[in-house]
């Protein structure tokens, strides 16, 4: 039994906040309904989005909102607040929350909490490069993916509309930064995309698109390997991508891509998936952190030195009691999020009741990359796979993690009915100024952004 009535505050709706108040509800079902325990969820988004299916969403292969979990149906006994956690003053055991409602007011809710679970996750690592903020495209949230989809096929568009070779060749040149899984999926999705798509152009040819990948480092997809990053590499050459390893983008001004090695690229797009950092809001806190941002945890998931504090994810620094050298980090990808979620959960519960706890240790099984339709890259359990194989373990492995069972027959019902039937290649840019045409037919103005995504 717990000991005395308990406020659970989950900071972060993604793999750790969601899986964890899972986690919570299902062991604390009986002190819920006796309301001896609450459970708080504050998310800026009404949903978790599962990453790793938004490169097929950005594809067409998935509809977005499939690739979402609505929280307030999963987390039926918790209290989910849709707002952003702005600071969090431990010490006095307080957040600072700001909601649609209390933005609109002009003031911030304090919440009064117990127990504290961290979990913010990361934002976009971005550099101060000319152009950036005005011209990149970020790849980290599912509006980010279908915003990237509508703006490649406006893209063909424009290519297809203008007699200008300039326009042209800067419509049909698209330039990713970052040799991670964000930037290979993305972009062996889309251009796989956007070449059946060239088939339904009078004078759009797949060979008339440049499709470039910048990467700092001399490899790509360290996660699968040495040896399947340099056979990603070589793939990728064959589709006539451009891998340009140990180059770094300087510039984006003036819509033409500047590289180290000084080519020039006039483009009008730039992916930006160069890595993350930690959640502003850990700044803003009165808890550990290390030299990086990340908040300073121990392997049971506790954050050091302050009780009834816990971590986990991509904010958190977790020892890996695994690895063979000591000062180790769990890496922050997903297969830890998850997994830790489960051993924070519990460890709460066995927290409130007064027992031991777990400590989080987890062997890395390997990952698994999509290089497009029927293409991919694996490392298993030691096991190497390529091709059609890779494609398919991708496919199987995270249709077995993505949440719920009705994501799950839903995510399958499309790709059964996407291999009987052909691509959509519709874009649907005007979603995202959806007031323009009334602006313009209420008003007689022009709006100043017009409906398309460019």
């Amino acid at each position: 039994m717990v000991k005395e009535r308990a406020r659970i505050l989950v900071v972060g709706g993604g793999y750790v906040g969601m899986y964890t108040a899972l986690r919570l509800q299902r062991k604390l079902k009986a002190e819920l309904r006796r309301g001896e325990i609450e459970i708080t969820v504050v998310t800026p988004d009404p949903y978790m989005t599962y990453q790793p299916f938004l490169p097929e969403a950005a594809a067409g292969s998935i509809s977005p909102r499939h690739v979402v979990v609505p929280l307030r149906r999963v987390l039926d006994h918790c209290r989910v607040v849709i707002g952003e956690a702005t600071s969090i003053d431990h010490a006095t055991r307080t957040a600072t929350v700001t909601t649609l409602a209390s933005a609109d007011a002009g003031r911030a809710e304090l919440l009064r909490y117990d127990e504290l679970v961290l979990a913010p996750g990361s934002v976009a690592r971005t550099l101060p490069l000319p152009g950036l903020a005005e011209y990149g495209i970020g790849f980290k949230t599912v509006e980010e993916a279908i915003g990237l989809r509508n703006h490649v096929i406006e893209q063909m568009d424009i290519a297809s509309s203008t007699r200008d070779p300039a326009i042209r060749d800067a419509a049909l040149t698209f330039v990713f930064v970052g040799g991670g899984y964000a930037g290979v999926e993305a972009l062996g999705e889309l251009e796989d995309m956007a070449c059946f798509a060239a088939r339904y152009y009078h004078n759009v040819r797949a060979e008339d698109m440049k499709w470039i990948l910048v990467e700092a480092s001399d490899r790509i997809l360290p996660e699968v390997g040495a040896e399947m990053g340099r056979y990603t590499v070589t793939q990728l050459r064959r589709r006539n991508i451009q891998v340009l390893l140990g180059t770094r983008l300087e510039s984006c001004a003036d819509r033409v891509a500047v590289l180290s090695d000084g080519q020039r690229f006039p483009t009008r797009t730039v992916v930006w998936t160069a890595g993350v950092k930690p959640h502003p809001l850990l700044a803003a806190t009165d808890l550990p952190l290390t030299d990086r941002g990340r908040l300073r945890c121990t392997a049971q998931l506790t954050v050091e030195g302050a009780e009834h504090a816990w971590g986990a994810g991509d904010a958190a620094a977790v020892p890996d009691v695994t690895a063979a050298e000591p000062g180790t980090l769990t890496a922050p990808n997903a297969q830890h999020a998850v997994r830790q979620a489960r051993v924070l959960g519990d460890n709460l519960v066995h927290a409130l009741r007064g027992e031991p706890l777990e400590t989080y240790a987890h062997a890395y099984t390997g990952s698994v990359a999509s290089l497009g339709l029927h293409k991919g890259v694996a490392q298993v359990y030691g096991r190497r796979l390529k091709g059609y194989p890779a494609w398919f373990m991708h496919r199987v492995y995270h249709l077995s993690r993505v949440p719920t069972v009705n994501r799950k027959a839903r995510v399958l019902a499309e790709w059964i009915l996407s291999g009987l039937f052909k691509r959509e290649i519709v874009s649907l840019g005007s979603l995202e100024h959806p007031r323009a045409e009334f602006e313009l037919a209420a008003g007689g103005k022009h709006p100043h952004d017009p409906k398309g995504s460019s």
